[in-house]
């Protein structure tokens, strides 16, 4: 090689470092994949968008969001420590405390069910005291058991006046739309599944126990403790989805729409019974206080009602449920 040419090759190596240099840095996520697992609820879905449009990636934090068609796999995967995350309800996440790896933290509030999870009943069943004796498809002890619970209270029964069939909510949905229960407790996709029944009808909603279902993103202590920033970055990734579902809907609630496997068009149904909580809504939820607003004073009371008809058999230690730094700091940035 000639001097005048190793002379060129510098110069041009130069260039290329010098123009590199310049570009703006861009965000790159490292380290083992941190995996949060979800599952087929719609204040969940908006999930898939943080995958669809790469925000993790462009927040720099390295994230697999792992999709399960069961919530029950999901919450029984998380709580035997396989993943790192999980998106849950509150009493269903008491339900599983403590868990593995440094048990179960709640760090952010999704949305809270505003009418989505529902009672379905055949035409002969008008209300909820008319349930008396008939047979309830539900999935037993998670979010919508929960429900059927609080309305049959409401109503003066509880679950020894139904016969309850356990099964998973697609196949109980699937089974009142084929005439082979009497109702229901479902949320969407599978509402519209159960409402394909002719004469089904709504006999009992979560908008009238307002407060009850709170839909959360729960983690391990171990990764709080061991990836506190990494944590931060995905709470700080779901208000950068709740911003692009605000500014871009139509293609927010194709991505949605998808992930749930229903058609686009299906999703405007839904909308009214999901209320998103904003960052203000969470720093309520997580504060002490009377009411089923205040996250700490809910878990209590569910965890009371839960012990007493038999979904737990004793009130767990939730001393370490609740971490609200993690907001707290996306709200002061």
């Amino acid at each position: 090689m000639t001097k005048q040419l190793r002379n060129l090759l510098f110069a041009g190596l130069s260039i290329v470092l010098a123009v590199a240099c310049s570009r703006p840095s861009v965000p790159t996520s490292g380290g083992t994949p941190i995996v949060l697992g979800y599952s087929n609820w719609a204040g969940w879905w908006p999930w898939a968008i943080a995958v669809e449009e790469k925000m993790f990636e462009k927040n720099g934090v390295n994230v697999e969001m792992k999709w399960f068609d069961g919530y029950v796999q999901s919450m029984e995967t998380f709580a035997a420590g396989k993943i790192d995350g999980n998106s849950q309800t509150l009493n269903d996440t008491i339900s599983f405390l403590p868990g593995e790896n440094g048990g179960e933290v709640v760090v952010l509030v999704n949305d809270n069910s505003s009418g989505n999870d529902q009672i379905i009943a055949d035409s002969s069943i008008k209300t909820v005291s008319d349930l008396k004796g008939k047979t309830v498809a539900v999935e037993e002890g998670v979010v919508d058991d929960y429900l059927l619970s609080l309305a049959l209270r409401d109503a003066g029964m509880n679950r020894n006046d139904v016969i309850i069939k356990g099964m998973p909510t697609d196949q109980a949905a699937t089974a009142f739309a084929a005439g082979q229960v009497d109702a229901v407790g479902a949320f969407p996709p599978y509402t519209g599944t159960a409402m394909q029944r002719p004469g089904a009808r709504v006999i009992a909603t979560s908008k009238e126990f307002p407060g009850a279902i709170p839909d959360l993103l729960t983690v391990s202590g171990d990764l709080i403790k061991e990836r506190p920033d990494d944590v931060q970055k995905i709470v700080d990734t779901w208000w950068d989805v709740r911003e692009f579902m605000v500014k871009n809907p139509k293609k927010a609630e194709a991505i949605m729409a998808k992930r749930a496997g229903i058609p686009t068009q299906e999703y405007e149904q839904y909308k009214n019974g999901t209320r998103f909580f904003s960052i203000k809504d969470n720093l309520e939820a997580f504060s002490p206080g009377q009411g089923m607003q205040h996250m700490p004073y809910a878990a209590e009371s569910m965890a009371d009602f839960m012990v007493s008809v038999g979904f737990i058999p004793e009130k767990p230690d939730m001393s370490n449920l609740f971490d609200d730094s993690f907001v707290e700091k996306s709200a002061a940035s």
